[in-house]
C-alpha cells in the first residue's frame, strides 16, 4: 500500500474512532488500516477508542490486532489504554482491554508513571478500580 493510501486510511480510522463508529473502524480495518498506526499527534487508535470508553470500538480493533499495552506518545494523549479508560472509569473499556491481555500493574510513562488502578482511584472510580483488582492489579 502506498504511503498516501495509508495515511488517508489511517485518518479515515481515526474519524471514525472519534465517532465511535465500530461498523466504519471495522470496514476501514478490512480495507487495509493498521490498528496500531499512530495518528500525527502520536495517540493511537485504541488509546484514543479507550479514553472515551468506546468499548465496542476497542474490541474491534483488539480482534484486528491492536496491542493492549501499546503506549501512545502525543501530546496530551500519551499513556496506555488501559491508563486512559481507567482515569475516566469507562468499566467496559476496562474490560476488553483486560479480556485482551492488557497488563493490569503497567505503569504508563515506560513505566515511571501512574498505575491503571491509581488512575481508578484517583477518579475516583470505584467499579473500575474494583474490576482492576479482580484482574491482579496491586497498589504500590
Amino acid at each position: 500500500m502506498n504511503r498516501r493510501r495509508r495515511k488517508k486510511l489511517t485518518h479515515q480510522l481515526f474519524a471514525a474512532t472519534l465517532a465511535g463508529d465500530a461498523v466504519r473502524v471495522r470496514a476501514l480495518l478490512k480495507r487495509g488500516a493498521d490498528p496500531e498506526r499512530p495518528y500525527d499527534d502520536g495517540a493511537t487508535p485504541l488509546y484514543l477508542a479507550s479514553v472515551q470508553g468506546e468499548a465496542e470500538v476497542a474490541r474491534v480493533l483488539l480482534r484486528a490486532g491492536a496491542r493492549p499495552d501499546t503506549e501512545s506518545e502525543g501530546d496530551g494523549s500519551q499513556g496506555t489504554p488501559l491508563c486512559a479508560a481507567a482515569c475516566w472509569g469507562h468499566t467496559e473499556a476496562v474490560r476488553e482491554l483486560l479480556a485482551h491481555g492488557a497488563d493490569p500493574n503497567l505503569r504508563e510513562d515506560h513505566g515511571t508513571g501512574w498505575s491503571p488502578l491509581r488512575w481508578a482511584d484517583n477518579g475516583p472510580h470505584p467499579a473500575t478500580a474494583e474490576l482492576l483488582i479482580t484482574a491482579g492489579a496491586h497498589r504500590s
